[in-house]
């Protein structure tokens, strides 16, 4: 099903590749004002190109990419490769080393109505837009989005293992990962990964907003005469393949800050939450909440500024719940979450969430409590993490989880390599891939 091919990536200059760590970035939805200040700084960090600046921030990366091109800051590889990329990485409160394996590629842009390409959450339409203006203007995907396939075999690991053994990059990353990048240009072990890949479906992890200007950007471009004939550049989209039988893809949550409800009145809000939820008072510890509701379906911390709640959906008020989707969505801790207490409680239709600037996504449990204590928020909503097999059954059932459900840890990041898509720059490798 799943149609990939190696990549003739845009790759910094051997001198300035021997300073990759100070040339690397986060991804344009992780990076903090904080990073950004410091990133801008060095001419020559990736996050020109992901995250440009300037009143037409589009243009000026135009400008720059064109610059590094013409400077040899940037230089093409001259045969094409599938970059394998692995991450060394601990979760806090853990003592094991984990190993994220996986291998960077092309892929052909999928219509979602294919079902080759299975998206699991929905996109914010604001982000979108930018993304698709970034890429129209600089025909370059800065960096990959996070796509699994399923192979229990494990058949790919083994010449994974092999090339990862001769490294380019090896450096440590903002997040404390160590991230580690080789290439395989051996064309028999690249058929072999486009074999794997061709009876796939591909799970999209991260990267919806980039994927989906990816599909903006082509069905644009293949209404442009004369001669679409599938093999341009617009059709394929950088993409980092991790396999989803690995007990090595962690994911964290991603709790929920409610800010300027007008009229919100905190002892109504808890009388309200009654009807719906058994409530536990529970002494103002945020990472002791958080533990507390990891076992526990349709459990979550509420933190307000005078009280902090465990809460859990009385299982006879599941019945109300009346979206139109089906159960093993309905079912789902974050839908609960949005009908109950967003739609319910709170007044914010379902249709009009996506784009409400009153729900705010935040990953950091400090952070929550800090807005919270500050009056910066109503309340922090803390949640589980979604599980893998609660992803593959939405997937598979054709429908989405409520936007920002998944937090892929680690992230991948921004600057071990470029993927143009210009017509001059974009080639196929030839003719046996």
């Amino acid at each position: 099903m799943a149609e990939i091919i190696p990549i003739k990536a845009l790759r910094y200059n051997k001198a300035l590749s021997k300073e990759i760590e100070s040339l690397t970035s986060p991804l344009f939805d992780v990076v903090s004002d904080h990073d950004r200040n410091r990133l801008y700084s060095n001419p020559f960090n990736s996050i020109h190109l992901s995250v440009p600046q300037g009143d037409e921030p589009a243009k000026s990366a135009v400008k720059i990419l064109e610059t590094w091109k013409e400077k040899g800051v940037v230089i093409q590889d001259n045969i094409p490769g599938i970059y394998v990329y692995y991450q060394y990485f601990t979760i806090p409160g853990e003592e094991k080393q984990y190993c994220r394996k996986g291998f960077i590629s092309n892929i052909r842009v999928y219509e979602w109505e294919e079902n080759i390409l299975l998206r699991h959450e929905n996109t914010i339409p604001a982000s979108v837009n930018d993304r698709v203006k970034l890429l129209e203007e600089t025909q370059l995907q800065a960096s990959p989005t996070h796509g699994l396939y399923s192979d229990p075999t494990f058949e790919l690991e083994k010449y994974m293992d092999e090339s990862i053994n001769d490294s380019i990059y090896s450096i440590e990353d903002y997040q404390g990962v160590r991230d580690v990048l080789s290439v395989i240009h051996d064309k028999k072990v690249i058929q072999a990964f486009i074999s794997n890949l061709r009876e796939k479906q591909v799970i999209l992890a991260d990267g919806h907003h980039r994927y989906e200007s990816a599909l903006i950007h082509k069905r644009k471009s293949a209404i442009q005469p004369p001669g679409h004939t599938g093999r341009e550049g617009y059709n394929f989209h950088l993409m980092y393949f991790t396999n989803i039988e690995s007990d090595d893809l962690k994911i964290l949550p991603t709790h929920r800050l409610i800010q300027n409800v007008e009229g919100f009145d905190e002892e109504k809000f808890i009388n309200g939450l009654q009807e719906f939820f058994h409530l536990q008072p529970i002494e103002r510890n945020i990472s002791r909440m958080a533990k507390s509701i990891e076992q526990y379906k349709w459990m979550f911390g509420l933190v307000l500024p005078s009280f902090s709640f465990l809460i859990q959906l009385k299982s006879e008020s599941f019945s109300i719940l009346n979206w139109h989707f089906p159960e093993k969505v309905k079912e789902l801790d974050l839908t609960v979450l949005h009908f109950f207490i967003i739609e319910k409680l709170l007044g914010i239709k379902g249709k009009d969430q996506r784009k409400s600037e009153k729900i705010l996504f935040e990953r950091s449990l400090t952070v929550c409590e800090e807005k919270v204590n500050t009056g910066q928020a109503a309340m922090a909503i803390l949640t589980r993490p979604v599980t893998m097999k609660e992803i593959k059954e939405v997937c598979y059932s054709g429908y989405t989880m409520p936007q920002k459900s998944t937090y892929f840890y680690p992230k991948v990041i921004c600057g071990f390599l470029f993927n143009s898509i210009k017509e001059n720059e974009f080639t196929l490798s030839d003719s046996c891939f």
